[in-house]
């Protein structure tokens, strides 16, 4: 485990690579990947919610509609996992909203918030490509990252499905609406002299940048090549 404590969140639009992000961060630095769509998951299907080894905030997408403000929504049970002080890797669609951002104020102060910055018709690609195994969350997309066995699973063999908001018809009014809502989110931030943007159209030649600010913070247990 990192030896320093770092509180940080992953901002960007459906489609931006905040889970593998997350997933990089929480392995080259040695944190706990805390998801909230795993969560969520959990919660709605019956998973046993137990977080291992720590609980620092992570996630992944497809969350937004159900992540509502307020104690007595999910947002109220997911909060009370984020214990404060903890060790955090990055938080990936949350807080998506200013009301849930003022919430977890409550739990915590945060050291940095990354914002990822990718163009709209990249997003649009990205996702119109995606689908997800139901069961598990994992996501693959057709072109760069497609599954071993067209429309299965590759762990499981199950089916795989692609969400509605995924859909082309949906994307555009997705993204709109991530835009309106999160504009007020990554302005608190930036207020607050937090936030760090990174731009590109890869998360591979984002990474490096994300790794660069990151290692400035706490120390890593892996370089950079071996991520």
């Amino acid at each position: 485990m990192a030896s320093k404590l770092l509180r940080a969140v992953v901002l960007g639009p459906p489609g931006s690579g905040k889970g593998t992000v997350c997933e990089r961060i929480a392995r080259s630095f040695g944190l706990q990947h805390l998801s909230s769509g795993q969560f969520l998951r959990e919660s709605l299907g019956g998973g046993d919610g137990e977080c291992p080894r720590g609980r620092p905030v992570g996630g992944s997408g497809g969350t937004g509609s159900c992540m509502m403000d307020g104690f007595g929504s999910i947002l109220g049970a997911f909060l009370p996992l984020i214990p404060a002080p903890f060790h955090c890797g990055a938080c990936t669609g949350f807080p998506r909203t200013l009301g849930q951002a003022k919430a977890l104020d409550r739990i915590c102060e945060l050291d940095l918030v990354i914002s990822l910055n990718i163009p709209f018709e990249t997003l649009k690609d990205r996702l119109s490509a995606r689908w997800v195994h139901p069961g598990s969350g994992r996501v693959y997309n057709m072109d760069f990252n497609p599954p071993h066995i067209q429309g299965v699973d590759d762990l499981t063999g199950e089916p795989l499905v692609q969400r509605e908001d995924d859909r082309p018809e949906a994307v555009a009014a997705r993204l709109r609406k991530y835009k309106d809502v999160a504009k007020p989110v990554i302005e608190l931030y930036k207020s607050r002299g937090i936030l760090h943007s990174f731009s590109g159209t890869e998360t591979n030649k984002i990474w490096p940048y994300v790794y660069t600010l990151l290692s400035s913070k706490i120390p890593p247990v892996l370089s950079d090549e071996e991520n």
